[in-house]
C-alpha cells in the first residue's frame, strides 16, 4: 500500500512540474500576490491633500500647520484667502481634509480658556475620512496640550489620559493584513491544485487507467492529496518568511504551532478541494467552482469586515468556514505570540470542520470512482 501511494505521489508531482507555468502558480504566484497585497491592502494613510484655512494667522495656529505636515499624514497644498475658496476646494474634491483656524485662537490658548477650530473631512471615502479626522485630532489635541502645560493660569486636568496599543504599538494595519492575507493565498493555491485533481485526470483519459489498476481508492486519494498538502506546506513558509524579512513582520508566537495548525487547516481546505473535483467534469467547471467558493469565503471570514458587524444569519455561516478560524490563529501567533492555551478553540473547531470536509469529500470520492 504504501509502495503504491509513493508511486502515485511521484507521478503527482511530475505531472503538476513538468509544466512550467504551473511551476509559476505553485511558487512564483503566492510570493508576487503576497508582495501586491501587502502593499495595496492597508488602512494606513499618507500625505492627505488638505487646505488650511488660517483666520488667526498667529504663531499657534503656523505651528498647528506645521506639525500637521511634519506628521507625514498631511500635506497641505492649498491656503485659502476666503470662505467660498475654502468651500469649493471641498467641493471639487481636491482636498480630502480642510481645517480651520478661527480667530482669537492664539489669544483664548493664551487665556487658558477654550480654542475654537474646525476639521473638516470629505465622508465620501468614509474609511479614509475617519482615519484622516482621528490623525488631525490626535495632532491638535496633543499641541494644545503642551501649550496649556505651561499657563499657570489653567486648572490642571482632573483625567490624566494615556492610551497605548499593544501587539502593534505602530499601528501598522500591514502587521494585521499580511498574515490574513498569507492564509487567503494558501486556501487559493490549494484550491486551485486539488479540485483539478482528478478532473485533470478524466480530461486526459488516465483516469480509466488508473481505475484497472490495483491501486484502491483511499490509495488514490492519498496520492492526489499529499503532494499539494505538501505543496501547501513550502508556499506557508514561503511567503511567511517574504512576509518577515520583506514586510518586517514579527512573528512572537511558535512555529511550531504555526506548522500544525497549518496542518488542520490545510486538511479542511484539501478536503473542499477534493470535492469540487468530484462534482466537475471539466478544469474550467473546477475552477469556476472553486472561485464560487473563494470569493465568500474571503468576504465572510472577518478579513475585511467583523464578523460580529454581519447580520446574525451571516454569521451562522462563517462557522462553516476555515479561513474564520485561520486567520485568528495565524494573526494570534505572528502578532500576540499567542500559545495552544489560548487558540484552541480555534484548533479544535478547524480539526472538527477538517475532519468532517475530508470524510464527505472521500465518500464522494471512493463514490465517483465506483
Amino acid at each position: 500500500m504504501i509502495e503504491r501511494i509513493k508511486q502515485m505521489i511521484i507521478k503527482e508531482f511530475i505531472q503538476v512540474f513538468r509544466d512550467r507555468r504551473m511551476k509559476a502558480i505553485v511558487f512564483v504566484t503566492p510570493v508576487l500576490q503576497l508582495l501586491m497585497f501587502g502593499y495595496a491592502v492597508t488602512t494606513d494613510i499618507r500625505s492627505i491633500s488638505t487646505v488650511f484655512y488660517d483666520l488667526d494667522n498667529s504663531f499657534e495656529s503656523r505651528e498647528i500647520a506645521r506639525r500637521l505636515e511634519s506628521s507625514g499624514y498631511f500635506e497641505i497644498k492649498y491656503r485659502p484667502e476666503s470662505q467660498k475658496e475654502f468651500k469649493d476646494l471641498i467641493d471639487m474634491g481636491k482636498a480630502l481634509c480642510a481645517v480651520q483656524i478661527n480667530r482669537g485662537f492664539s489669544r483664548d490658548i493664551k487665556r487658558g480658556i477654550q480654542a475654537e477650530l474646525q476639521i473638516i473631512v470629505d465622508g465620501t471615502d468614509s474609511n479614509t475620512a475617519t482615519v484622516a479626522m482621528d490623525y488631525a485630532n490626535r495632532i491638535i489635541v496633543q499641541y494644545v496640550k503642551e501649550s496649556a502645560a505651561g499657563k499657570v493660569t489653567i486648572k490642571p486636568a482632573a483625567i490624566d489620559l494615556r492610551t497605548r496599543a499593544w501587539y502593534n504599538p505602530d499601528l501598522r494595519s500591514r502587521n494585521y493584513n499580511v498574515p490574513g492575507v498569507i492564509a487567503i493565498i494558501i486556501m487559493l493555491t490549494c484550491l486551485l491544485l486539488t479540485s483539478m485533481a482528478v478532473v485533470r485526470e478524466r480530461e486526459i483519459g488516465t483516469m480509466e487507467q488508473l481505475m484497472v489498476t490495483p491501486i484502491k481508492s483511499i490509495e488514490l486519494m492519498l496520492g492526489k492529496t499529499i503532494p499539494f498538502a505538501l505543496i501547501g506546506f513550502f508556499d506557508v513558509f514561503l511567503v511567511t518568511l517574504v512576509g518577515v524579512f520583506w514586510f518586517d513582520i514579527p512573528i512572537k508566537g511558535s512555529l511550531l504551532l504555526l506548522t500544525g495548525s497549518t496542518a488542520v487547516y490545510l486538511l479542511s481546505v484539501l478536503g473542499i478541494g477534493l470535492f469540487i473535483s468530484t462534482i466537475s467534469r471539466t478544469q474550467q467547471q473546477a475552477m469556476m467552482a472553486t472561485f464560487l467558493f473563494y470569493i465568500p469565503a474571503v468576504l465572510l471570514s472577518g478579513f475585511m469586515f467583523p464578523v460580529k458587524n454581519m447580520p446574525e444569519i451571516i454569521q451562522y455561516a462563517t462557522y462553516i468556514n476555515p479561513l474564520r478560524y485561520f486567520l485568528v490563529i495565524i494573526r494570534g501567533i505572528f502578532l500576540k505570540g499567542n500559545g495552544i492555551d489560548i487558540l484552541w478553540p480555534q484548533v479544535t473547531a478547524l480539526l472538527i470542520l477538517g475532519l468532517f470536509v475530508i470524510s464527505i469529500s472521500s465518500l464522494r470520492f471512493r463514490k465517483r470512482l465506483s
